[in-house]
């Protein structure tokens, strides 16, 4: 009988989901004869909005919506799981360190419990494990010594895209000489922008370097693609000229351009993939723990620099002298 294996995650962004992905690859490649679901707090992206990366993990339905934020699931978490027809799994992997969250979990019933909560007091095994803010390495360093075989880190290629939105990329960014910009934050609760103004100056100092500004930005901010065009009609918005305008596609064209400077959102993490050079802003978020973990990325963090967590003491020449 197939081993059953359950991976937890309580975060909810799309960057939240892309930063595991060399995580859910490795456990799928170390555990090829097991059968591996998730559970999120939150929709399961791999099979929705990031589908087209084909990362696929199917999703463990508790019938809990948020599971793990509400006390109550505490008590109903395990009489839900019994309708189930999964009666046991026999691991569990916790990948937050909330107290609640993982206390509801283990209810769900199992034979071994993995989490880094509290000082990893509830694994079931005991051992000398290590935390750090690199989730992926976290994990898959702990789970070497929970299970006593090293775990195989397997990153993600860009061959895992599908061939047309690399063939779009190459239509929609023919050229070279490419500078890509992400601006506009998805997370409204901590203040990650960087002013726009910055953006454009930075863009224009940059097009008399003979550079092209390339805009990743969402199509439904009608005003500030037209304020940006106004100031910039040279900048190109690529996504606007496409129908397979998705993630993927955004990865795509990020491994066309020289350079990519962006605030801690989303977008930075699937310009990640792609692996090109990174110039990255950071302010109230640690960028340990949110960076894209690649070889060629700046992080200019204003903590570090100023002294604060306000984003906007960061000027434009701080970012030029990288360029």
């Amino acid at each position: 009988m197939k081993k059953k294996i359950l991976i937890y995650s309580s975060g909810g962004g799309l960057g939240d989901s892309i930063q595991l992905f060399p995580l859910i690859l490795s456990l799928q490649n170390h555990f090829k004869d097991s059968d591996i679901f998730y559970l999120g707090a939150h929709d399961n992206h791999y099979l929705g909005k990031l589908k087209e990366y084909r990362v696929k993990i199917p999703t463990f339905e508790t019938g809990l919506k948020y599971f793990g934020f509400r006390i109550w699931h505490y008590l109903y978490a395990k009489k839900t799981i019994k309708k189930i027809d999964i009666h046991k799994f026999d691991l569990i992997i916790d990948l937050q360190s909330k107290l609640r969250n993982t206390l509801i979990l283990k209810k769900i019933p199992h034979k071994d419990f993995y989490s880094s909560t509290f000082n990893f007091f509830f694994c079931s095994k005991k051992n000398d494990y290590l935390f750090h803010n690199d989730i992926n390495k976290m994990t898959l360093d702990n789970l070497g010594k929970f299970l006593g075989k090293k775990v195989e880190t397997i990153n993600y290629e860009l061959n895992q895209i599908s061939l047309k939105y690399h063939q779009e990329a190459s239509r929609l960014l023919p050229k070279n000489h490419y500078i890509g910009f992400s601006i506009t934050q998805g997370n409204i609760y901590r203040k990650k922008n960087w002013p726009i103004d910055n953006f454009i100056l930075l863009a224009q100092k940059l097009k008399e370097r003979n550079k092209i500004p390339v805009f990743f930005i969402e199509k439904d901010k009608i005003d500030l693609i037209k304020d940006i065009k106004s100031k910039i009609p040279e900048a190109l918005f690529p996504e606007l000229d496409s129908n397979l305008s998705c993630p993927a596609l955004v990865t795509a064209l990020a491994s066309r351009l020289e350079k990519t400077i962006s605030i801690d959102n989303g977008v930075m993490h699937m310009i990640g993939l792609s692996r090109t050079p990174m110039i990255v802003l950071f302010g109230p978020t640690n960028p340990d723990k949110f960076a894209p973990k690649i070889d060629n990325i700046k992080i200019l963090d204003s903590k570090k620099i100023y002294s604060s967590k306000d984003i906007t003491k960061i000027t434009t020449n701080d970012i030029l002298e990288f360029i």
